[in-house]
């Protein structure tokens, strides 16, 4: 893993924990795929859903959650 993506990876995860407080987890993962859609270039996002496809264990599971949600439109 090159450190890009280990940083996207610490991002999206930090995002999902600012996210999550007080929120269901499908409520947090659709909030942080709308910050994803919105600020995150394509290029990062592709990152991201590549990792998901070769496991993606670091990703917390709302962060998951949201990458699968992004993904599926």
């Amino acid at each position: 893993m090159n450190t890009e993506l280990q940083h996207l990876i610490k991002m999206i995860n930090q995002i999902a924990d600012n996210v999550a407080m007080g929120e269901s987890a499908e409520l947090a993962a659709a909030k942080v795929a709308d910050h994803l859609c919105r600020f995150w270039a394509l290029s990062m996002r592709k990152q991201v859903f590549d990792y998901v496809d070769t496991g993606g264990e670091e990703l917390k599971p709302i962060s998951r959650a949201a990458i699968i949600k992004l993904r599926s439109g």
